[in-house]
């Protein structure tokens, strides 16, 4: 395949065993757009440390588009100092000192997606050398401004590859807005889907899309339906550096209710996506917080077999339940998803989930509550846009 952009050579392991579960942390975009700082990032840190969210596993602080000046010096990208003042080594020190990991953004094409900065088209050396000495521990490559005649392949092969030859271990995202056949084998997680909105159509879209390479996820490789929009509010005012002029729907959208919160947070997790809060963690509510830190549902996207959830029944008229193996002898994630505007009970059917007929334990990981032990099948209620989360393991017979 031209470009470089074959199967990764077997005689070097291009992963470094980075990413054995799905990446947890936060990016700036969502809310902060192009305003990234050094103290915006300074407080993030502090705030994640402080609200029990470093504590809960999310590590990746990611600074999206927008820290670059217009033009490169000497061949290099230089940090705005209006932004940061001192460069970003100083930075990467605050943040491992607090126990987190730092996280860049850079495009493959020739200016990044807001315009205002260079892209790493042609060059990829240079920029990966200047990533690992200051610091970074993730980089979230995008998919603007691609240069005349350039293959998208061979532009994420290059900084792939380069990043490896700095020998330092970077994790590295490819985002590319859909799906290819070439992304397995290039990057730890590769994007699935189209950029995500709080718009609750939006979040299904984007379930539904990174559904279809269930199969391809594992450890150290993980489809990736974007950032979670969980206490965002107004993300689609802005997509690949335009206004979404023809989806008036999305622009001033109030953001996801507390029970589509909850829902959207269970499906990432069922999916086993990576979990990078994008939501202004600095003034965050109590309900946003305890969504985000509830260490059942973290358990499920961060359970060590690394498999992805997906539906195994529905009624074609908005009523799911999804089934995610996990570690351990016939233990399931499940579940019971009513996209309808109305109350339903959904009933899980233990051949569904793959696990023997008899009994089987059942408990509730939102309310963090054992409901018995059940014969065959559990019939749940459901509120409208709810996805009551389960764990089931079948109960061996005495």
């Amino acid at each position: 395949m031209a470009g470089g952009c074959g199967a990764p050579n077997p005689s070097r392991d291009l992963s470094r065993g980075l990413a054995r579960t799905p990446p947890m942390g936060w990016n700036s975009w969502n809310t902060f757009k192009d305003g990234v700082s050094d103290t915006l990032l300074r407080q993030v840190a502090d705030a994640m440390a402080a609200n029990g969210m470093r504590d809960a596993g999310y590590r990746y602080i990611n600074m999206d588009d927008g820290w670059a000046l217009p033009q490169r010096l000497n061949g290099h990208l230089q940090p705005n100092p209006a932004k940061f003042p001192n460069g970003f080594k100083p930075l990467s020190d605050y943040l491992y000192a607090r126990g987190f990991k730092f996280g860049i953004y850079a495009d493959r094409g020739t200016r990044t997606c807001v315009g205002l900065c260079p892209g790493s088209y042609g060059h990829e050396t240079t920029d990966a050398k200047d990533f690992a000495d200051w610091g970074v521990d993730y980089v979230k490559y995008d998919n603007c401004n691609p240069a005349f005649f350039s293959n998208q392949a061979g532009d994420y092969s290059r900084m792939r590859d380069a990043l490896f030859a700095t020998g330092r271990p970077i994790v590295f995202s490819l985002c590319a807005w859909e799906f290819k056949n070439w992304m397995p084998g290039m990057g730890q997680l590769w994007r699935t889907t189209a950029d995500i909105s709080d718009n609750w159509g939006r979040v299904l879209e984007n379930l539904d899309a990174n559904e279809r390479t269930a199969a391809l996820a594992g450890p150290g490789n993980w489809n990736d339906p974007d950032m979670l929009v969980v206490g965002c509010e107004d993300v689609a005012d802005f997509q690949h550096g335009q206004v979404f002029s023809d989806m008036p729907e999305l622009a001033g959208h109030p953001g996801l209710t507390q029970t589509e919160s909850r829902s959207h947070f269970s499906m990432w997790a069922m999916m086993a996506a990576p979990l990078l809060a994008g939501n202004d963690v600095i003034h965050m509510p109590k309900w946003i917080k305890e969504i985000l830190v509830n260490p059942e549902v973290i358990a499920v996207d961060q359970d060590p077999a690394g498999h992805q959830g997906v539906a195994v029944w529905e009624n074609g008229k908005g009523l799911y339940v999804y089934s995610k193996v996990l570690q351990g002898v016939n233990a399931r994630a499940v579940a019971l998803f009513n996209r309808m505007d109305k109350d339903e009970t959904i009933t899980a059917e233990w051949t569904d989930l793959g696990i023997p007929k008899g009994q089987a334990s059942v408990r509730d990981i939102w309310k963090h509550a054992d409901l018995g032990v059940f014969s065959d099948r559990y019939k749940g209620f459901v509120s409208p846009h709810e996805a009551v989360l389960l764990r089931i393991v079948s109960v061996k017979p005495e």
